[in-house]
């Protein structure tokens, strides 16, 4: 953990020293700067290459300055690029480091900038399907379909590779996949965009219950799997209970969130006890 915790620290130490430091530094001193110290975590990976954290650690930095890189070429030429473009080609650069380096961390950090891509590149170009879907809307479902397939990819290729069986990254895939899913429904149930979203959260609901329950039982996402169902079952009688915003409405909600909140921490309750058994 100090390891990385060092070397983001690292890296974003030498971005802020070059953008505070802007008018004081030349032109190509910026470029130098960036560049030698991208090259040097390369370097560094190449030496310590068998290490299960220098290594992966190393490229991660690297692909810090990538970005450091790609960004100073923009500001000081000016290209005029859209910001999706930044995100996209910094994630396409760094992907043969991610194969090379086989770190979850690399490809979390992959998989954030293209989510980042999409959605910047969504708000630039809405395109064609802006037409069947409101704009929030749509891109709530992309970001759901990334999110959701990137992770049911790396839960099947964790069988076979032994570095992607890390907990951490396929859990904050589906907190992104869950976010997303959540907030489909808040739009479905308050603005009343489309029906679908019902029909798609139950049946979201369905397949991470029964996968993370019957074949690879995981307390956290049962546990975020709850949390999900408590915001959307809360905010679906809200907008039928609060409509007259009567004092007997709010206690009710009240109830009904405690209710179900101590329903869920005693069912996990169980569902632990279960898996240590």
């Amino acid at each position: 953990m100090c390891l990385w915790l060092g070397g983001l620290a690292f890296g974003v130490a030498a971005i802020f020293f070059v953008a505070y430091n802007w008018l004081e530094l030349g032109r190509f001193a910026k470029f130098a700067m960036v560049e030698v110290l991208m090259v040097a975590g390369v370097m560094a990976y190449w030496q310590f290459s068998d290490h299960k954290i220098i290594g992966p650690l190393s490229l991660f930095v690297s692909t810090l300055f990538l970005g450091a890189l790609m960004a100073l070429y923009g500001q000081t030429y000016q290209t005029g690029a859209d910001p999706w473009q930044l995100f996209f080609n910094w994630a396409l650069l760094m992907l043969p480091w991610a194969f090379v380096a086989r770190s979850s961390a690399l490809w979390i950090v992959w998989l954030s900038l293209l989510n980042l891509s999409i959605v910047l590149y969504y708000q630039t170009f809405r395109g064609l399907f802006g037409v069947l879907f409101s704009s929030e809307e749509l891109i709530f479902w992309i970001v759901f379909a990334l999110n959701t397939v990137a992770l049911l990819l790396w839960e099947v290729c964790a069988r076979s590779w032994v570095w992607l069986q890390t907990r951490w990254a396929p859990r904050l895939l589906a907190v992104g996949s869950g976010l997303a899913m959540t907030w489909l429904c808040f739009i479905g149930i308050f603005d009343s965009v489309s029906s679908a979203t019902g029909f798609a959260w139950l049946i979201w609901m369905g397949g991470f219950y029964f996968i993370y329950r019957k074949i690879k039982p995981d307390l956290f996402m049962l546990a975020g799997l709850c949390l999900s169902g408590i915001v959307v079952v809360v905010a679906f009688w809200s907008k039928h209970i609060l409509s007259d915003a009567d004092v007997g409405g709010f206690l009710l909600l009240a109830l009904i969130v405690l209710g179900l909140g101590t329903g869920a921490a005693v069912w996990l309750k169980r569902v632990n006890e279960a898996l240590q058994s």
